[in-house]
């Protein structure tokens, strides 16, 4: 006997309040300024902020990339962004192999060592990699960014890729090595390959908290040339902000599409990827 459940139309009009009103509040703010930036000055001046342009004006667009050096600031977060997410993965997903797989001594031992990074928080270790980083010369370079966001983003790493690792039936790699695989033979060409959506979440996940990383490139960076997209935009809102409205919405909108191209083409692969990686493991 099938017993069929009736919500309460009272608790399902109320969940559909809260979901609406969460939405509206994480929506709202991306909707008002990218509807700005494609409006003129005046209607900038005479409209609601709510209220949708009637043109799309790319003319603030063309004074932001001609007021602030727009460009080099991307194309030094796009290189912050690959060195790290390539070295975190190159050194996260092997790591994952070697305590789950070839189950080395001290195996577990090391993944809890590498989990207690995840409770540090990073205003503790500035000081030390800024003295460190000043001593050895590595100040207004890339790897004063790289260095301590793989760090940071090491243990979430190596955790995701356990979680899904631990469930690949150790059959499979028998296989590979009857047949003449090695060790790296076999994570190259069979266990990676189906960590496929655990890579892809580790990359989507990581990928915006080094796009939007302000703390280490503010701290560790004085050269204009080697400025990130958030401190950049950071110093043209703080001088442009109060008198050109449309040119700084342009700007915040070239550096918030990014990370959401990016997440709205992989956001299913970042679902799976967390229910192998995580409540798998």
């Amino acid at each position: 006997m099938i017993i069929k459940r009736h919500r309460n139309p009272v608790s399902r009009g109320l969940i559909y309040v809260v979901v609406g009103a969460f939405l509206l509040v994480q929506v709202y703010p991306i909707a008002w300024v990218l509807m700005s930036s494609f409006k003129t000055p005046e209607q900038l001046a005479g409209t609601p902020a709510y209220a949708p342009p009637t043109q799309f004006y790319i003319g603030n667009f063309v004074r932001a990339f001609e007021q602030a050096d727009l460009l080099a600031y991307l194309l030094n977060s796009t290189l912050v962004a690959l060195l790290t997410i390539g070295l975190t993965i190159a050194i996260g997903a092997p790591a994952a192999y070697a305590i789950e797989k070839l189950r080395i001594r001290g195996g577990r031992l090391v993944l809890g060592y590498l989990l207690l990074g995840i409770t540090v928080p990073v205003f503790v270790a500035l000081l030390p990699m800024f003295q460190t980083f000043n001593a050895v010369g590595l100040r207004d370079t890339y790897w004063a960014l790289v260095i301590p966001q793989v760090g940071f983003n090491l243990p979430l790493c190596v955790y995701l890729y356990s979680g899904f690792m631990r469930y690949i039936p150790d059959s499979l790699i028998e296989a590979a090595t009857i047949e003449g695989a090695g060790r790296f033979r076999v994570f190259i060409s069979l266990v990676f390959p189906m960590s496929l959506n655990t890579t892809i979440t580790i990359i989507a996940y990581n990928f915006v908290f080094v796009w939007n990383e302000f703390v280490f490139a503010n701290t560790f960076l004085s050269e204009p040339r080697m400025k990130t997209l958030p401190v950049g935009l950071n110093d043209y809102v703080g001088v442009m902000g109060q008198t050109d409205f449309g040119a700084t919405y342009a700007a915040i909108v070239v550096a918030i599409v990014p990370t959401l191209v990016l997440y709205f083409f992989l956001n299913r692969r970042v679902i799976d990827g967390m229910a192998a990686g995580a409540v798998r493991g």
